[in-house]
């Protein structure tokens, strides 16, 4: 259990808000020696005086995370590579801040190869300082997969070639010595029994058929069996995660092996090999078929290798404050960035040695295709859009295109017209419309038509793509129609380049708009007929009487 060790009643509050249990300084010494997680809600050195006379092993101390009382530091302080950098990274988004992480493979990567993902296993933990290490300095290091979902691997630079390997497998094998050996969850044991065996029974049976089959104990992720079983203490005595059926659902999957007797005592012709399968999910097959043994049964099955996907992700406006902690951790954990040259610029701080596609402006459909065409080969992809990815973004397109093959996420970010409305006060606080004043792929006919409806609707008007060098007309029309619609001191907000570090959030009039300045990086947004300023602050109020 994490705890949460404070000084003051101030720090207390905090440890309430990140949902942990609150303890007095004296027992930091006693948490940590028990090996628990410990969140220091107090100054760094503090802390480091307390726990230094405990320091011994490295691979044995648990995380140690100092967070500042007002909530604006996190810092792992032990253990980064033992979850102190997962855990100072989940306070740090609880908290709105950045955790101060400096290890060089997180800061480079975002990945430790000697901090894997719950429930992977180090077959030989001592060679991954070297392999890592290899990583860091550039060297070309190799990566086998024999099993598993190795996504979360996919951020690290790995070569064809190399003196060093990752190898990825759920065999009981003895690692080489060039090679860091990694058993990933990817087996599910599925066991039978009668009333009352004896753990004894279970266990020794166990073992024997995985050595038998060569397979890794590291590697079984859970063990699944009809849910009449789950209370026998020989199932408890597995140390797994449990997974439990009806008979109804087991009897629904296919199996080598069905059993007319085990049928006729607990209504399912397969526990073990179904129930294995079942857990085991979509697409697993049976590694080991079921295995006969005295009171017991068991059987293993394959999880399926993932397939990849696609996370379509709005980065904002520009500004690293201003993107949402979901895209931060599907870009870190993805494999491959797709993006327009400049949205890349956006997120440069996130992808460190990842492999990043620029495509430029106007190739839409090429960067959406690439994207979808790296995820069918297996890859985690991020495809990037400025802003929100489903407005005006390429969202849509990508769904289009996708046709359901790919796996598709799309994560929303703030948009140029919500930063532009907060910079300014709040101009949308009423009902407003959105509409693009690019007539690339839209008819300008069917333009002037929305801002038509829009104006004499009374909305607050959002404008896209307002003008560009060459294309002036569709925004001096959709002025002109503004200008019989609205008052000409109706307040205008003209923001640009929002987030960065030319950014510009000017408030002007209908009548007085710089017309020159609007550019395809200017969001405009026009007030409606109430629409007024306050201080120095765009408001259009609600419409509620007080």
């Amino acid at each position: 259990m994490t705890v949460a060790l404070v000084l003051t009643a101030r720090g207390a509050g905090l440890a309430e808000r990140l949902g942990l249990k609150a303890l007095p300084l004296e027992e930091m010494e006693g948490r940590f020696e028990a090996g628990e997680p410990v969140v220091a809600v107090m100054a760094a050195g503090i802390a480091i005086r307390r726990l230094a006379p405990l320091l011994a092993d490295k691979r044995e101390e648990p995380p140690v995370v100092a967070v500042a009382e007002d909530g604006s530091a996190v810092v792992p302080l032990l253990g980064g590579h033992r979850g102190a950098n997962r855990l100072a990274r989940r306070i740090a988004r609880t908290l709105g801040v950045k955790a101060a992480v400096t290890t060089a493979s997180d800061v480079l990567f975002g990945v430790a190869l000697d901090d894997p993902r719950p429930g992977w296993t180090l077959a030989n933990p001592e060679m991954a300082k070297s392999v890592m290490a290899s990583l860091i300095a550039g060297e070309p290091v190799r990566l086998e997969v024999e099993a598993g979902d190795t996504r979360w691997l996919a951020p690290l630079p790995w070569s064809d070639e190399g003196r060093l390997a990752v190898r990825v497998s759920d065999r009981s094998l003895a690692p080489k010595e060039d090679e860091l050996l990694l058993h990933p969850p990817s087996l599910v044991l599925g066991v039978g029994l009668e009333r009352g065996a004896s753990s004894d029974l279970l266990l020794d049976h166990v073992a024997r058929t995985l050595e038998a089959e060569g397979l890794a104990r590291a590697s079984l992720a859970a063990v699944a069996t009809l849910d009449l079983k789950g209370d026998e203490p020989a199932v408890a005595a597995l140390e797994l995660p449990l997974r439990l059926f009806d008979a109804a659902a087991l009897g629904r999957i296919e199996v080598p092996n069905p059993s007319p007797a085990v049928a006729a005592a607990v209504g399912t012709a397969s526990v073990a090999e179904a129930a294995a399968l079942a857990a085991a999910g979509e697409g697993a097959v049976l590694a080991v078929q079921k295995q006969i043994g005295t009171r017991v049964t068991c059987a293993v099955a394959r999880i399926a290798p993932p397939k990849g996907r696609l996370t379509v992700a709005g980065v904002g406006p520009g500004a690293p404050a201003m993107r949402t902690a979901e895209v931060e951790a599907a870009i870190a954990g993805a494999a491959d960035i797709v993006g327009y040259g400049p949205y890349l610029d956006l997120v440069a701080d996130l992808t460190g040695m990842k492999r990043c596609h620029p495509l430029p402006i106007g190739k839409e459909k090429e960067r959406t295709d690439l994207a979808l065409r790296l995820a069918r080969e297996g890859k985690d992809v991020v495809l990037l859009a400025s802003g929100d990815a489903g407005v005006y973004a390429l969202a849509g397109l990508a769904l289009e295109r996708s046709n359901g093959a790919v796996p598709v996420t799309v994560l929303p970010g703030i948009t140029a017209m919500q930063a532009a409305s907060a910079k300014a006060g709040a101009p949308l606080g009423h009902d407003f419309s959105v509409i693009s004043l690019s007539d690339l792929l839209t008819p300008l006919e069917v333009v002037r038509a929305r801002v038509e409806a829009a104006a004499a609707a009374d909305f607050v008007i959002a404008f896209y793509n307002p003008a560009s060098k060459e294309r002036r007309q569709p925004l001096e029309e959709a002025l002109e129609i503004l200008a019989r619609h609205r008052d000409p001191d109706t307040p205008v907000v003209r923001a640009r380049n929002l987030g960065r570090a030319d950014e510009l959030v000017a408030v002007e009039t209908l009548a007085g708009l710089d017309r020159e300045a609007v550019d395809m990086t200017t969001v405009l947004i026009v007030g409606n007929s109430r629409t007024t300023i306050v201080g120095d602050r765009v408001v259009t109020p609600r419409g509620y009487s007080s």
